[in-house]
């Protein structure tokens, strides 16, 4: 997975911060920045060789750090559900005090990755105004009746004999290497062609629908704008009285 120095160095940062977050809270209080600056010298350099090895042997490992970061930070919010409207987006991302810029940024991240098709289910069998046709038809062929296969996000990393069938006029733009984080999900929303509901609802919001059309004209803009809310989404602080917790498995939260 290829990523830009700025958005590569928000995930090396975020890691070093997850390191952090390991200490207890009565040793680390906030976190800051150069904190293991005398304790364990040169961690950023470390923490960035194993991030860039792991992404060397599969680049799917960039899509899945940056769900995890999501998912580990945005803590105890009824996180965004792939239904919800522009309305309930704003809402959600505004009680962790993101600004709707903030949130049609991070949402540029559905360049990348696979996802399941129950995730977008309705989107199956919604009109043309809100899907193009032929890209529904794709992913109708996608997600057969009854199965619940992965599917890429981004319909320019999909199999090129399947793009072809559905939408010929998209052959130009299928790339050979997956998972390349860039602009292009505001391309794709514009167009229509992106997976999710929520992808397309933020088309039905003039201040979010202004933003899609600053990113998807300056990608070099997205990439710093996109490593600066990483950061921000890193420094996220926990509920009051949580003392946080180590998950040996990611996806199963300890409720206390």
């Amino acid at each position: 997975m290829r990523l830009s120095a700025a958005v590569f160095c928000a995930l090396v940062a975020v890691q070093a911060a997850v390191l952090l977050a390991a200490v207890s809270s009565a040793q680390a209080g906030e976190l800051e920045v150069g904190y293991y600056s005398k304790k364990c010298r040169g961690v950023e350099n470390i923490v960035k060789w194993h991030v860039s090895r792991a992404l060397k042997a599969n680049r799917r490992t960039g899509a899945a750090l940056i769900r995890l970061l999501f998912h580990d930070c945005f803590v105890r919010a009824e996180l965004p559900d792939s239904t919800h409207d522009v309305e309930k987006l704003i809402e959600t991302f505004a009680k962790k005090n993101f600004t709707v810029e903030e949130l049609v940024i991070l949402t540029g991240a559905h360049s990348i990755g696979k996802t399941h098709c129950s995730s977008f289910r309705g989107r199956l069998s919604e009109p043309s105004s809100q899907i193009t046709p032929a890209y529904r038809d794709l992913l109708n062929y996608k997600c057969p009746q009854g199965s619940n296969p992965v599917v890429d996000n981004n319909v320019r990393d999909e199999d090129y004999n399947v793009v072809a069938r559905f939408m010929p006029g998209f052959t130009s733009r299928v790339r050979k290497i997956p998972d390349f984080l860039d602009n292009s999900f505001y391309h794709n929303t514009l167009a229509k062609i992106v997976t999710f509901h929520f992808d397309w609802t933020l088309l039905t919001h003039k201040e979010a629908l202004g933003h899609v059309h600053e990113y998807a004209d300056n990608g070099t803009l997205w990439d710093e704008d996109f490593a600066d809310s990483l950061l921000k989404l890193s420094k996220l602080p926990m509920p009051a009285g949580s003392k946080g917790q180590i998950r040996k498995k990611c996806n199963v939260i300890k409720l206390y």
